[in-house]
């Protein structure tokens, strides 16, 4: 598998790394946030700019992103900008959505971009474009969180983000029951030798808890854990989750 080296974390290669997500919805919440994030335990930080209160002001977004940056000098940093229909928190419209990316792209304090790629195809293949203009790396994503789609389907949404030309893709879906959740870990296995690139795999709720473990094994390159309130169903918090994965490797 291709490694992808952001800062000094490689993705795709050892242990998964340990992402959290900023999910506070003002400056002072975000900054809290960043004040209890475990340096030592986690690799990777998100921020979830759908949460915060001002999304809709740009310069307010720019902002403070600087914010975290300076915070994280050396962590690499996700900005997502998650629509209502994928589990945001608020309905952002195609336009703003790909603006907004365009601009964060540009101002060089975030290192990752995650964008939905079943938005908008036209739109899709925009974002894309903006954002590499940058030099700026793109997690593909894809997020269902009414159930686990068979697993011819889960493989072609991942082929569609390889196809797409993105560097991580990242699938989480909703199991309703056991055999969803191995469904999960098969295609993952099966991707993990179809491409090249890093995959991330998440299979939500209680019930997939060990999907956010077993990465190593089936070959999902990041997991996000917990500080505080959970971005995702399912979430274990940083600690718990470091020691899982620093037994079981």
């Amino acid at each position: 598998m291709k490694t992808i080296k952001v800062k000094d974390v490689i993705i795709g290669e050892g242990i998964p790394k340990i992402a959290v997500s900023i999910i506070g919805t003002t400056i002072e919440e975000i900054l809290e946030i960043l004040e209890n994030i475990d340096r030592e335990k986690v690799d990777i930080v998100e921020w979830r700019a759908d949460y915060f209160e001002s999304v809709f002001n740009p310069k307010r977004v720019l902002e403070t992103l600087k914010l975290i940056r300076k915070s994280l000098i050396d962590i690499p940093i996700i900005f997502t900008l998650r629509t209502l229909d994928e589990g945001g928190e608020k309905k952002i419209d195609i336009d703003y959505y790909t603006f907004l990316n365009k601009e964060i792209a540009a101002s060089g304090d975030a290192d990752l971009i995650d964008i939905q790629v079943f938005l908008n195809k036209e739109k899709v293949m925009e974002n894309i474009e903006n954002i590499s203009k940058e030099n700026v790396f793109i997690i593909g994503s894809n997020h269902d969180f009414n159930k686990t789609p068979k697993k011819e389907d889960m493989i072609n949404r991942l082929k569609f983000m390889e196809s797409l030309g993105v560097d991580i893709f990242k699938l989480a879906v909703m199991p309703c029951s056991p055999a969803d959740v191995l469904d999960l870990l098969s295609v993952t296995d099966t991707m993990k030798k179809l491409t090249n690139n890093p995959i991330v795999t998440i299979s939500m709720g209680s019930l997939g808890t060990i999907s956010r473990i077993s990465g190593e094994t089936f070959g999902s390159s990041i997991t996000f854990g917990a500080i505080g309130k959970v971005s995702a169903p399912g979430q274990i918090s940083v600690e718990k989750l470091f020691n899982i994965l620093q037994s079981i490797h």
